[in-house]
């Protein structure tokens, strides 16, 4: 059961990376053009381009560490150091991603300004927000492994 569990999720995390890779290909190429065309400055696309496909690198890397994660989990090696710096490095992966968009947020004011749309800041919220609550759920794991594995090596020195 567990394995099929592992699996699904597996499974789940390559569907997700395969999503945002088609999301690259297609889309943002098209978004960074309509920005650019609505707002008048052509160089901007640049920006967007840096700030999203830069997003993707540590979004991958978060990937792999996950599927990384789960293969420690079939191996019953869950509770171990190794386990901890996974969760790490996806704390650091998100922190990045959280810090990269929240320096694109100004594209987000520049096109709300000239649309004359204030919820659209908001929608610029939700990537940067989203990666703070990852980061901190990843930062809470970690501590919570790491004290579960001080207390697992403690009960084996006591006996």
């Amino acid at each position: 059961m567990k394995i099929a569990t592992t699996l699904f999720l597996k499974i789940a995390i390559i569907l997700i990376g395969i999503l945002v890779l088609t999301l690259c290909i297609f889309l943002v190429p098209e978004l960074a053009d309509a920005v650019a065309d609505f707002l008048g400055i052509h160089s901007i696309k640049y920006i967007i381009f840096i700030l999203l496909y830069g997003g993707t690198l540590p979004f991958y890397f978060a990937l792999y560490q996950a599927v990384k994660l789960l293969s420690y989990i079939d191996k019953n090696i869950a509770f171990s150091e190794l386990s901890v710096r996974i969760l790490m490095g996806i704390k650091y992966c998100a922190i990045s991603i959280c810090s990269l968009h929240v320096l694109g947020l100004p594209v987000y004011y520049l096109v709300a300004d000239k649309d004359d749309a204030p919820g659209l800041i908001f929608v610029g919220m939700v990537i940067p927000f989203a990666s703070l609550v990852i980061a901190v759920f990843a930062a809470v794991l970690q501590r919570l492994l790491q004290e579960a594995i001080n207390i697992k090596s403690e009960n084996d020195l006591t006996v």
